[in-house]
């Protein structure tokens, strides 16, 4: 095989990662605890789960399942003209899901961090087996007790175009944490945060966990747009990166050999099979795979999960409301840490998330996505016009009974035994 040269790094990372094309497409990836209803404190067996889904036949619109380390089930759609398209693909293979793992008494649970059941290692491929050896003991939480809504938009048309999503969907990052944190509970016990998953994530280990160099969204037309290139920043960030493992030169693979991928490349020894192994090592809130991976957004139930995937695709392919959303975050792109501990009670991701669901609902009435703007808008009003995310509907539940027009959604079904322990 070809050895790979600092330069072949950033040519890869030009033409791979961030491949240009005219926005549009949208991906969503959506992880789901498994529980057994009525015993939520049990571990449901991964290898009960993989016979009851290898029987279940192909997913009726094509979506691809995997399983993390600790038995958390991930269904991916194909990338779909719209977010609407994308959300209604993956109802349909839920439902699919759903219907498969009830008849083995089973169910999903929408939620960023397991809040009852602790971390237990089941997928043993030699990923996780090797991942484990290199996060050790600290790392068994994200690994096997978290789950999230993924979002996979396009990286744009142009340099300049790519540069402005890059920024955006930097900047976006706290506000789509606080909005919709929902892991305040973990193993029985409160963290005193609201989003414990992405906390987690990013504290884990910075060289691999934090954002990309990334920018406050500007306007298109600033003077300084052709100076930066995202894709060299990426660069730069993978070549910085530990190693979480190399070849043995036996065949198999060592675990923290204990330098990171630009030295290994001083030895001359890496392909560019090993770098795009070492790039999906990686776990930055915004990741570029060819397309923007969208990280930072705990798992949600229904009916609100499809909520993180229309606001996102909204405020990075609609111009207006990409304006707007840049202006409206530009105040908290940074607020990371206040984002996971104080969502929505922080005012200046109040004021954000207020704008910017403001600004995806006009985009998604504009685009004709009827069903989706009337879901944003439910949501908003339930929680963000309020400056309340999920996570306080266990950690401060709301007073007094539903509106006699509105049933609970299952949301507070699937949290209300938490707030009885």
């Amino acid at each position: 095989m070809t050895r790979l040269t600092v330069d072949a790094v950033y040519e890869y990372m030009d033409g791979v990662c961030f491949k240009k094309g005219p926005p549009g497409t949208v991906g969503v990836e959506t992880e789901w605890l498994v529980v057994e209803p009525g015993n939520p404190a049990g571990h449901v067996s991964l290898n009960r789960v993989q016979a009851l889904m290898s029987a279940a036949g192909s997913f009726p619109a094509g979506s691809k399942l995997t399983f993390e380390p600790g038995g958390q089930l991930e269904l991916s759609s194909r990338p779909m003209p719209g977010a609407e398209a994308a959300c209604r693909s993956m109802r349909a293979d839920l439902a699919h899901t759903r219907r498969r793992l009830a008849a083995g008494g089973l169910a999903l649970a929408g939620m960023g961090i397991d809040p009852h059941r602790g971390p237990l290692l089941q997928e043993t491929a030699e990923r996780y087996t090797c991942m484990f050896a290199y996060f050790g003991a600290k790392g068994l939480p994200m690994m096997c007790s978290t789950a999230s809504v993924q979002v996979c938009l396009d990286i744009g048309a142009d340099h300049t175009d790519v540069v402005w999503r890059w920024r955006l969907a930097h900047a976006l990052g706290p506000m789509l944490v606080a909005a919709f944190a929902n892991s305040p509970i973990h193993s029985g016990r409160r963290t005193g945060l609201r989003s414990t998953r992405q906390a987690l994530w990013s504290n884990l280990d910075p060289g691999r966990t934090f954002p990309v160099p990334a920018h406050g969204a500007e306007d298109r037309g600033a003077e300084d747009r052709g100076a930066e290139d995202p894709a060299a920043a990426w660069a730069g960030y993978a070549l910085d990166a530990p190693l979480m493992l190399m070849r043995d030169g036996r065949g198999g693979w060592t675990a923290n050999p204990g330098l990171t991928f630009r030295e290994w490349l001083d030895k001359g020894e890496p392909t560019q099979e090993d770098l795009s192994y070492h790039l999906s090592t990686l776990f930055p809130p915004v990741r570029p795979r060819g397309w923007l991976e969208l990280r930072m957004i705990d798992a949600l139930p229904d009916p609100y999960w499809p909520v993180p995937v229309a606001v996102a695709a909204a405020l990075l392919d609609d111009p207006v409301a990409a304006e707007a959303a840049g202006a409206a975050v530009a105040p908290c792109a940074d607020r990371w840490a206040e984002a996971c501990r104080d969502a929505l009670t922080d005012p200046a991701l109040a004021r954000a998330a207020k704008s910017c669901f403001a600004a995806a609902h006009a985009a998604l009435a504009r685009q004709g996505a009827t069903s989706l703007a009337r879901l944003v808008a439910d949501y908003a009003e339930r929680y963000v016009e309020r400056g309340r995310c999920p996570a306080d509907d266990v950690l401060d539940p709301p007073r007094g009974p539903a509106p006699p027009d509105r049933m609970p959604h299952p949301i507070e079904e699937e949290l209300s035994w938490l707030s009885r322990n």
